[in-house]
This record gives C-alpha cells, structure tokens and sequence, in this order.
C-alpha cells in the first residue's frame, strides 16, 4: 500500500483530528477527517477509505460502536481500524477493543514515530498478497486459508483478521516456538527493529484461546523469553 492511501480522522476533538491529520499528510497520505462515528460511518459508507484512525471516548457513540458498525456492513467489513484512547487503556479494555474488531489499539498520547508506524504497518498487512490456498488442521479444528474460515468440530468461529493470521502461523509451524520478533512481522507487519511490545502479541493470544474452547487453547503455549508455539 502506497503512502498515497486514504486515511480517515475520527476524534470529536478538533485540535486532536487537526495534530493526527497534519502528522499523516506530512507522512505522504491522503487524509479526511470526521467529529463522529456517524459522520464518519456515513463517510467510510460512502467511499470507504484505506484505513480508518479514531478515538475510543466520544459523544454519542465511540470508536467501539463505529468498529461494530463497520463490520457489520458489507461495504465496510474490511476497513482496517486503529482505535486510540486516552481514558480507555487498561489491557481488558484493549482486548474487547480487538475483540470488536480493530487492528490495533493505542493508548494516547501516540508518540508520533509509532503512529506513523502503526499506520504503514496495518497498511501493509492489508495490502500483502494473498496466502496460497490451502486447509491447515488440528484436532477438530479445520482453517480455510483461501476463505478465511475457521471451524471447531463444525461449529464456525469468528476471528479478527489479526487472530486468524496468528492462528495461521501457529497451525503452519505447529512444534515450533515463534518468536514475538517473528510474530511482530509475519502477522502485523512491524519492523521489529522498531517496535517490538510483546503485549500485542499477547493480547490477541489470550482474545484467540477465548474463542477456539479450552481443549484448543492449551495447546497455544507461551514460552518463556521466546514466544508461542502450538502443540502438535
């Protein structure tokens, strides 16, 4: 994805929409901006942009409301989301944040640099080519590569893009223990010289064993210093 991509501001703050704004155009983007999550699903209905970039805390509807919105419409289904928060941070308000859906959630003040970074990397995780077809399987569970279906003993579960594909390098690599450094830039896309923060890793684990039943989940083991590793 070109830097020349469609970004759209979500915040009720105007000096706030006016900083994330200037900071993406200086960044090579195309930007619009909105004071609502109804301005702004009515825009992204519209022309749906390439990447959507909103604050969690607003008047009459939040960020976590616009992301429920956008997965529930066809025409907005898969327009990456970054929720950002200054009041909303701890890490179970994070995780139901992934859980809606978003790609990413950050807790404000976002240190410029790793906006921009955060930015280029969801940009690029959506813009990768697709997977060769294929099924990967574990006991009970069948995932459809080339769908991007998941289903445990015939009953479909519904992942975030991003624990699908955590789920995707776990299944094809399954014995091995994956690095966060590796998981970093296979699933999201980081250039892990730059940003490395095992918490992103952790919290779509944790929000992943949730869903596939515990049978599933304990054989996402964490290791040690390391990272993760499926249990074949």
């Amino acid at each position: 994805m070109s830097a020349s991509a469609l970004i759209l501001v979500v915040d009720d703050g105007s000096d706030n929409r006016k900083i994330y704004c200037d900071l993406l155009e200086q960044a090579g983007y195309s930007v619009r901006s909105a004071p609502s999550a109804d301005k702004a699903l009515s825009e992204a209905q519209a022309a749906p942009p390439d990447l959507i970039l909103s604050d969690v805390a607003m008047p009459g509807g939040g960020g976590l409301e616009l992301v429920a919105r956008l997965r529930s419409d066809p025409r907005t289904a898969r327009v990456p989301v970054i929720l950002m928060s200054g009041v909303h941070t701890d890490a179970d308000e994070q995780a139901e944040g992934l859980e809606q859906g978003a790609d990413d959630y950050l807790a404000k003040p976002v240190p410029p640099q790793l906006l921009r970074a955060k930015v280029a990397a969801v940009l690029r995780r959506y813009s990768a080519p697709k997977e060769l077809d294929t099924r990967l399987k574990a006991e009970g569970l069948t995932l459809d590569v080339a769908a991007r279906t998941v289903t445990v003993r015939g009953r479909r579960v519904a992942l975030t893009r991003k624990e699908f594909d955590l789920l995707t390098a776990l299944l094809r690599r399954q014995g091995e223990a994956l690095t966060i450094a590796y998981l970093l830039e296979t699933v999201w896309g980081y250039d892990p010289e730059t940003y490395s923060d095992p918490h992103t890793v952790a919290a779509h684990v944790w929000t992943l064993k949730r869903k596939i039943g515990e049978k599933l989940a304990a054989r996402i083991v964490a290791v040690p210093g390391v990272g993760y590793r499926f249990d074949p």
